[in-house]
């Protein structure tokens, strides 16, 4: 096939795996490639695939926007634009770093480490759920419900109201894939529903404020100014997001590659001490978001390719993390790979992921207490991804294991329908 009949705007291209073919195809012939799209400005987008230039477009905010038509793939009219310029993710220096500033103080090291207990806790009273049985699904049973339990406790959540985030972020992400949407419904309806719960949780939270993150951004300032609802509502529904969607599906797709490669698997069981090499392989591996988008600022040029003012620009992690030019077999998931220099929180520069540090934890603790409590866990079915172009998902994973006691963790809290 011709460059040409490369389409990586349909999701459903995106179903059987991420079409790493053709992004092998594009670093070696196209690293910087004109794609196809009628609808954007001038008629395509520039498609980003190779580790330096990917790095490049994500670290130089100067040249490449953020802000100006949002860090997200699709257009949006001049209303939504708006309003997506007020969350973080879509903001350039200097306004980012000072809202970043605010939720800093959530994800700081120290508040990591403390929470490493409660970490572990929940992880066990997860498998507890499931570990008599010996069957699960892996994502909607224990990969979504850790991120699910740490996002609500920061946030202030009611643990209860979890299941209610894990829909709407499903809805908001998901947003091309039929399992997730409801009939007669859009993603739209999905954020307002955000957005009013938002308001109740931070109307609760003027008139008893808590050690939470939604306490800290009502009282929170920029520039002498308080966030104003609209402000709070987008800040709220980036970090249910971010926080869930991300980790998520990270967890799952990790399970997969070592249902692909038992012998890594093998390999971490024996040697607990690979755990922190083998979290990072995992995200260079899986890379749960795919892309991210930038607007070219003036012309400038890049990889050779001469670029214009107002262009579209979109850069994809998942390729920059299977440049061969950095990462030796890069289609072979190795546990102990070193150096291992991925992109998957985004390559540094001033929009790096500032829930690293809790992602990481979250995924170390529960790969530990999987090799420690359902070591011998298999696939037991046909594995569901996401139909998606910008989340690398995975929607259901049968399991089975040997049934086992639970350890009589702390039971988890309760969950609404």
């Amino acid at each position: 096939m011709g460059l040409e009949e490369i389409d990586l705007i349909d999701g459903r291209n995106f179903v059987a795996g991420v079409p790493h073919e053709w992004f092998r195809r594009l670093r070696a012939e196209a690293p910087v490639y004109w794609h196809p799209e009628a609808a954007a400005h001038r008629g395509g987008f520039w498609t980003v695939t190779d580790y330096d230039d990917c790095v490049t477009v994500n670290r130089d905010w100067e040249r490449f926007s953020s802000a100006k038509h949002s860090a997200l793939f699709a257009d949006m009219d001049d209303e939504q634009l708006a309003q997506q310029q007020l969350m973080m993710l879509n903001m350039d220096p200097t306004m980012h770093t000072r809202y970043r500033r605010l939720v800093n103080k959530g994800f700081t090291p120290k508040l990591v480490r403390d929470l490493e207990q409660q970490i572990v806790g929940y992880a066990d009273g997860i498998i507890d759920t499931v570990c008599e049985r010996g069957t699960a699904d892996f994502v909607e049973e224990i990969s979504a419900e850790l991120p699910l339990l740490v996002i609500a406790e920061l946030l202030g959540v009611p643990q209860e109201d979890r299941r209610k985030v894990f829909d709407w972020s499903n809805r908001m992400i998901g947003s091309d894939d039929p399992e997730y949407q409801i009939e007669g419904a859009d993603s739209g309806e999905a954020a307002m529903a955000v957005f009013s719960y938002a308001e109740e949780l931070a109307a609760r939270r003027r008139l008893e404020p808590r050690q939470d993150l939604v306490s800290v951004l009502i009282d929170a300032e920029v520039e002498g100014e308080k966030l104003d609802q609209l402000e709070l509502d987008l800040f709220f529904m980036l970090l249910i997001v971010a926080g869930n969607e991300t980790t998520r599906n990270l967890m799952s797709g990790a399970m997969v590659a070592f249902f692909d490669h038992p012998d890594q698997w093998e390999k971490l069981r024996q040697d607990r001490s690979l755990l922190p090499s083998a979290v990072e392989e995992m995200l260079r591996f899986v890379t749960p978001v795919m892309h991210f988008r930038r607007t070219v600022v003036a012309d400038t040029e890049l990889g050779g390719q001469a670029l214009q003012e107002g262009d579209k620009i979109v850069f994809w992690h998942t390729s920059a993390n299977r440049d061969e030019s950095v990462f030796t077999d890069p289609d072979t998931f190795d546990i102990a790979r070193s150096p291992n220099n991925h992109m998957a929180f985004g390559g540094g520069g001033p929009h790096f992921c500032l829930g690293a540090n809790l992602a990481r934890m979250e995924i170390m603790v529960m790969f530990d207490r999987l090799l420690d409590r359902i070591p011998d866990i298999r696939l037991d079915g046909e594995v569901q991804r996401l139909q998606s172009n910008f989340i690398n998902g995975t929607k259901h994973i049968p399991v089975a294991f040997a049934p086992s006691a639970p350890i009589g963790a702390t039971p988890l809290p309760a969950r609404a329908g």
